[in-house]
């Protein structure tokens, strides 16, 4: 992935944050986006990252960064502890990503993650014609060095999240071109999107009464027109 996309990247996840909230960014390297977001968003913003070569960098840049495995270490942090939770381009590169999500709703009032769609249709079309993984700019590693674990389309994360009680807020696609565009569910943008951010949080229910019957309803699934 190159540093023009990660710049993109985060300009977008930088939209979906309102001003003056906390966040935690899990997999923060040296803590680039976790400056911009305090500079742009005046956000109370921390890290936690894996490398402790970068950890020491953020921490001597003035950051609050502790070293930590996403997948191992999101336990020391309690119930919505902070308002936001960002996953950049990592969701990928986990052995349980949907444990990690959850783990991430429980700690967080809304999660943003990022990841490549390997839907897009240059993937397709490489192991089509040339019969073997792809190598593109977005996803440039051999097969036998990528970090990547887990190969899923816009589809499979779409439809991960309607089974798994987690509402999809707001979802931005990225083309090759740059171009944004919003997510829908539709065959298109799983063929152009190269790469995806999602603003996730918990379907929540609640009861009401109705001639004294009780009935749950989700308001997440309630549409205005």
């Amino acid at each position: 992935m190159n540093i023009k996309s990660i710049r993109k990247d985060w300009e977008l996840i930088q939209k979906l944050i309102e001003k003056d909230r906390t966040v935690l960014d899990i997999g923060c390297g040296d803590g680039g986006l976790i400056k911009k977001l305090m500079k742009d968003n005046n956000s109370k913003a921390q890290g936690l990252e894996i490398d402790g070569n970068l950890v020491r960098d953020s921490i001597s840049s003035g950051l609050i960064v502790v070293q930590g495995n996403a997948e191992k270490d999101l336990d020391q942090y309690n119930d919505e502890s902070f308002d936001y939770v960002i996953l950049s381009q990592t969701l990928q590169a986990m052995n349980k990503p949907k444990k990690v999500l959850e783990e991430m709703l429980r700690i967080g009032g809304k999660v943003i993650v990022s990841f490549p769609n390997f839907g897009h249709w240059n993937v397709r079309a490489q192991l089509l014609i040339k019969g073997r993984m792809p190598v593109t700019k977005n996803l440039p590693y051999s097969w036998y060095e990528t970090p990547n674990i887990h190969f899923f389309t816009l589809k499979d994360f779409q439809e991960m999240c309607n089974s798994s009680n987690i509402f999809i807020e707001k979802s931005i696609g990225l083309a090759s071109s740059g171009k944004q565009f919003e997510i829908e569910n539709s065959l298109l943008a799983n063929l152009y999107t190269h790469e995806a951010i999602f603003l996730l949080s918990k379907k929540k229910y609640e009861k009401i009464k109705i001639q004294d019957k009780q009935k749950i309803i989700n308001p997440s699934r309630i549409r205005v027109v």
